[in-house]
């Protein structure tokens, strides 16, 4: 396949070489002579393991080239591929201008280009900016219609500076954001060689993709290292710590606790994070992810709190308010403090959940609630038909097989503010939907 390469920077230059060996006819583009000649001369503009090796087999080969001329590199090119730096602002926001240069390009080489040219954009972009920036300054400039006179698709590039290469060939997943199956087709054939499981998704998703990835990996690091600097100060062994946490892959390194919903609640989360953050904090260690974590959950508490005044409505009916569905435990559960929010401000509160039977509730349970909220059992319904009687909202709490078929027992009139997803299939917007999701 004819492939050009916009931006020979990192990620530009190792996706031509890798492509270029794959047997591609690559065009590299940038509007560095310096870079260009770098490359047409069989050498890498960069340093990084095989990728010299890769370029000049390549260049001798005549696989690969590259240009400052835009128009040659769109003419002798059936997709073309975008990677030009996505830098920050001294203000944290994204820095468009090379995204913005580069499109309008693009566009004013399409113009007279006949046939339909397929681009795929890989820098890292903020979910829309595909949309909203790259296609209307294309079509702008190219006096075509996205769809007609040419393709576009977003795919994500997931490899780590030192070991690129390797990556390339052995990526952990490949994200193909696209409008269409035909787009999407031509970058699995370009990647039919690869492992790892594909996934095809509206653009929008594949730039967020990204992110997530990348801010997770941060989120890792950082915990990491707080955990270590904790770990030193109780005199032990950090990664003796970590590498047994690493081990269990049912909670910690897993999908668990990694869907986005509501807050965390019950007896251990809140009370371990308060003691850890205390620790750290009369010890003289700056933990601030772990000190940020209750701080964060109220701001999702608070969300929910916001979306309910946003409705107008004044009747609540909340099902499943235990933190967690299949138990009866009522401490610290976020539910509890979004109703007493809500009474304090006059809302008229129904509650229902078929775990919580205050008559039979013992122990520590039992004096929680006789000490902080006696006046729930006021408030609390009998049944789930009871609870949604009246109500014009309805707040599904959490994932009790009761709630299951929920929107199929609400009225037309009223809104359901999903906190679990209780139903994947169902279709949000109107009087339908999450938080968080």
């Amino acid at each position: 396949m004819k492939i050009s390469i916009f931006g020979l920077g990192y990620v530009g230059t190792v996706i031509s070489g890798c492509l270029a060996r794959e047997g591609h006819d690559v065009t590299g583009v940038d509007i560095s002579r310096v870079k260009v000649d770098i490359i047409n001369s069989g050498k890498s503009p960069i340093i990084e393991s095989e990728i010299g090796e890769i370029i000049k087999e390549a260049v001798s080969q005549g696989r690969l080239r590259a240009t400052k001329d835009t128009k040659e590199a769109i003419d002798n090119s059936e997709v073309s591929f975008i990677a030009v730096g996505t830098p920050n602002k001294k203000n944290g926001k994204l820095d468009l201008a090379y995204i913005r240069k580069v499109s309008i390009k693009i566009g004013e080489a399409l113009k007279n280009k006949k046939g339909l040219h397929t681009i795929v954009v890989r820098s890292t972009l903020l979910p829309g900016t595909t949309a909203k920036l790259i296609v209307p300054l294309l079509e702008k400039f190219s006096r075509k219609r996205c769809g007609k006179g040419f393709k576009i698709c977003y795919n994500p590039e997931f490899m780590r500076e030192g070991s690129s290469v390797y990556d390339f060939y052995n990526p952990p997943k490949t994200v193909i954001g696209a409008q269409d199956e035909e787009s999407a087709s031509l970058l699995r054939k370009i990647y039919k060689n690869l492992p790892g499981v594909t996934f095809v998704t509206p653009i929008e998703i594949a730039e967020m993709v990204k992110y997530v990835d990348n801010n997770f990996h941060a989120v890792k690091i950082t915990f990491a290292n707080e955990i270590g600097a904790l770990c030193k100060r109780f005199g032990i062994d950090s990664h003796e710590v970590m590498n047994i946490f690493c081990k269990d892959t049912k909670l910690n390194i897993s999908p668990a606790y990694l869907k986005p919903g509501f807050a965390f609640g019950g007896s251990c989360l809140p009370k371990d994070i308060r003691a850890i953050s205390y620790e750290a904090k009369t010890s003289g260690i700056k933990a601030p992810l772990l000190g940020s974590l209750i701080k964060s959950n109220q701001a999702q508490i608070k969300r929910l709190v916001s979306r309910i005044k946003e409705t107008g409505k004044k009747k609540i009916g909340i099902l499943g308010f235990s933190f967690k569905a299949g138990t009866d435990d009522l401490r610290e559960s976020p539910i509890i403090d979004v109703v007493e929010e809500l009474l304090r401000k006059g809302y008229k509160i129904k509650l229902y959940d078929r775990s919580v039977n205050i008559a039979r509730l013992v122990g520590a349970n039992k004096i929680y609630i006789e000490k902080h909220i006696p006046h729930i059992a006021r408030i609390m319904c009998a049944s789930l038909s009871e609870a949604l009687c009246d109500s014009e909202v309805i707040v599904i709490g959490n994932n009790h097989s009761e709630f299951k078929d929920i929107l199929k027992k609400v009225t037309r009139g009223q809104i359901v503010i999903d906190l679990v997803r209780i139903d994947k299939n169902a279709k949000t917007g109107g009087n339908y939907d999450g938080i968080a999701w």
